[in-house]
């Protein structure tokens, strides 16, 4: 027994030391010079790769039946289409399914019911963004009577973001370096560093909300323009 507990202190004992250097090692050096606080900007510009709409379709009927009866025959049509284009099974997304029934008002008059308004929409995304307009053009030819979008993005937006950051670091840094020599100093180390942004500012402007009865005549043409990849970086540094 007295052995054991020999071995508990003595391991007790070792583990004393090892604690107080990992303190040791995180503790941060203390500030004695000047601190500056700097923020920095920087985007690069990428043509978008990836397009979303969604598609959908309504319909109106005397029944609940036959509202969702059509409306499942047409948006069968659409969903062919958009296999027909080429889309893959993973980029089409059923977004919303309802069914409303209609009313008519009028003074003094209770509600009158007069059918039943069914809508299926589905989220499409694909890449191939030449051929935007014409997957437009044969969702509004298979009975695609609600349209929003494209909604342009990039696809993997990493390698850009890392290039914004690189940018606005080196941004940060030479304007430390312009306050230093201001004030006769010089930049001795870097105390922190946090990142916002990251984001894309979408190209504009683009079709939007295209609500429609029946195919247009002229062929739709989408415009994919740039977009900018924004990354803003505020950096203290230590001056002496």
């Amino acid at each position: 027994m007295k052995m054991l507990s020999l071995t508990a202190l003595a391991l007790a004992g070792a583990a004393v030391p090892a604690i107080a250097q990992a303190q040791d090692v995180t503790a941060a050096r203390a500030i004695t010079g000047t601190r500056l606080d700097v923020s920095a900007s920087a985007s690069v510009s990428r043509v978008p790769d990836l397009a979303t709409i969604s598609a959908g379709v309504q319909t109106l009927q005397p029944t609940a039946t036959g509202a969702i009866e059509e409306n499942a025959t047409r948006m069968e049509r659409v969903r062919a289409a958009l296999k027909r284009a080429g889309i893959a099974d993973k980029d089409i997304q059923t977004a919303s399914l309802n069914l409303n029934p209609e009313y008519r008002y009028a003074d003094n008059q209770p509600p009158v019911l007069t059918g039943y308004r069914a809508s299926n929409t589905v989220s499409v995304r694909f890449r191939d963004l030449k051929r935007t307009g014409a997957i437009l053009d044969a969702l509004v030819a298979q009975g695609a009577n609600q349209i929003n979008g494209p909604s342009l993005s990039i696809d993997h937006p990493e390698a850009a973001q890392d290039e914004a950051r690189v940018k606005a670091i080196a941004a940060a840094k030479a304007r430390a370096d312009l306050y230093a020599r201001a004030l006769n100093m010089r930049v001795v180390r870097i105390l922190s560093v946090s990142e916002s942004g990251g984001y894309a500012r979408p190209p504009m402007p683009f079709v939007s909300d295209m609500r429609v009865q029946a195919a247009p005549m002229a062929k739709t043409e989408i415009d994919p323009g740039q977009q900018d990849i924004e990354v803003n970086v505020a950096i203290s540094f230590e001056l002496q």
